[in-house]
């Protein structure tokens, strides 16, 4: 059986949040991705600073949220700001599996196991077994290695999943979330640390 090939192409930027939400809002008025890249790029909406940092940050931005459902979308227009942060994680986790995997392999796993922390060793641990099965995890060079295991922490951090000392941050769902978690496929309600929710 063939494994999964990985994209390792996440060095772009991290959570995009404020990027992100600008795009949504393109998005639910001209209802295709393709217009809502044009609107972007014609307005410069996300502020970039260069053409090419701009082309490139939105199509980066756009291949996540194409992962979202229609529901998730329209939750994603009234929910909280944490809930915004959590459904961005939540594109960012299907549009690249190897982090997907990281958050249920890791921290998903360290929390239930009461290991309230996610550390640099845990990654590194994580990204060798993948390398011994994927080439092009082991083709990765040191340096982009360290700038993907850069990104990822940023990320985490930034959709408030862990704090400035890597220690984990419990998700406590409200309703609207917790409907919307019912509605995903199996394993991705593990890639947030959920209190009781185990494998």
């Amino acid at each position: 059986m063939t494994a999964t090939k990985y994209s390792m192409s996440f060095t772009t930027g991290a959570l995009f949040y404020h990027e992100s939400v600008r795009i949504i809002e393109l998005f639910s008025s001209l209802k295709q991705w393709e217009k809502a890249r044009e609107a972007v790029i014609v307005e410069n909406a996300i502020q970039a600073r260069t053409t090419n940092t701009l082309k490139r940050v939105t199509n980066e931005i756009i291949s996540r949220l194409k992962t979202l459902s229609e529901q998730e979308l329209a939750f994603f227009a009234e929910a909280t700001y944490a809930e915004r942060g959590y459904i961005l994680w939540l594109a960012i986790c299907r549009r690249y599996a190897f982090i997907g995997d990281f958050a249920v392999d890791v921290m998903h796993d360290n929390f239930v196991s009461l290991k309230n922390a996610v550390s640099y060793e845990d990654y590194a641990v994580f990204f060798n077994k993948k390398a011994e099965w994927h080439s092009e995890v082991d083709r990765v060079a040191a340096s982009t290695r360290r700038k993907l295991r850069q990104t990822l922490f940023q990320i985490l951090r930034e959709a408030n999943l862990l704090d400035k000392n890597n220690m984990i941050i419990p998700v406590t769902p409200g309703a609207g979330f917790q409907k919307l978690l019912a509605s995903v496929e199996g394993r991705e309600a593990l890639f947030f640390p959920i209190p009781g929710l185990a494998r």
